[in-house]
């Protein structure tokens, strides 16, 4: 794997590459076009975006949300090519499981987690839909730049609610919807998408074809409130020593030092 890949982050939004076609939100169709995204082009087009980093400018060793997951039951929702499910396993999590939506990245994460001598119970499917994943058992569910794909974020965290423990913490990360609205260009950053826009749109990337909609931060609150939890912490400023430390000067890390382009938030069931 490209270790650099590691690093590379999600930042498609609708006004950011600029040909996105509104499409009406069918399921089962957004279901379809988003599987073989990641069965095909996935990993190609947006790279791979796993733990320690929430996103391309956010660690968890700086934020230490997790803090000692040692002997803990942890979930992980769009589990991708299993790098996340290694770091947590190499912090001696009890058990391991993992949910996405494409067979092809099942397929990775076994791969890499048997390689690395670890072992996790791996489920492809839905976030949305019922898959068999015990209630009431996780300790920590967790998502890193997966959550934004459902169709269904009020569903998606009431069963989410429903997998953890009283007092367990659902941690995940997503692109800030603020992002999502604004392009850097000739040293300028302007607004190309209205923030309120909810809307699903279809882009079209390097022969792969995704489907997403870019949700207000309320919407993630409100959802979540819904869902009986409670916010303990939220992140969106991006850490400029990780920046620093990349010697950064590409248009997206300039955009990254003046608004957010990365939002983390911890919460846990009441």
């Amino acid at each position: 794997m490209d270790k650099n890949s590691v690093y590379r982050t999600n930042i498609i939004g609708a006004g950011e590459v600029g040909s996105a076609i509104s499409v009406d939100m069918d399921k089962n169709s957004i279901h379809k076009t988003n599987s073989i995204f990641w069965d095909t082009k996935g990993n190609d087009i947006l790279g791979a975006t796993a733990l320690p980093f929430y996103g391309a400018f956010v660690s968890e060793e700086k934020c230490q949300l997790f803090g000692d997951v040692s002997g803990k039951k942890m979930l992980e929702i769009g589990c991708g090519s299993g790098q996340s499910l290694q770091y947590q396993g190499d912090r001696k999590a009890s058990e391991l499981w993992g949910m996405d939506i494409s067979e092809k990245q099942i397929e990775k994460t076994t791969q890499l987690l048997t390689s690395c001598g670890l072992s996790a119970k791996l489920i492809c499917s839905p976030m949305e839909e019922e898959c068999g994943v015990p209630k009431d058992y996780f300790d920590f569910v967790y998502s890193i730049y997966a959550i934004g794909w459902t169709t269904d974020l009020e569903g998606t965290f009431c069963r989410i609610a429903s997998y953890l423990k009283k007092d367990g913490v659902f941690i995940f990360s997503w692109s800030h919807p603020i992002h999502k609205c604004v392009v850097a260009e000739n040293n300028r950053l302007d607004f190309k998408k209205c923030y309120f826009d909810e809307s699903w749109y279809s882009v079209s990337l390097d022969e792969g074809t995704l489907t997403l909609s870019d949700r207000k931060l309320s919407t993630y609150v409100n959802a979540l409130s819904k869902a009986g939890f409670v916010i303990e912490q939220m992140i969106e400023q991006s850490d400029d020593e990780i920046i620093q430390s990349r010697d950064d000067n590409s248009d997206f890390a300039k955009k990254a030092k003046m608004l957010p382009v990365t939002f983390v938030i911890k919460a846990r069931k009441l």
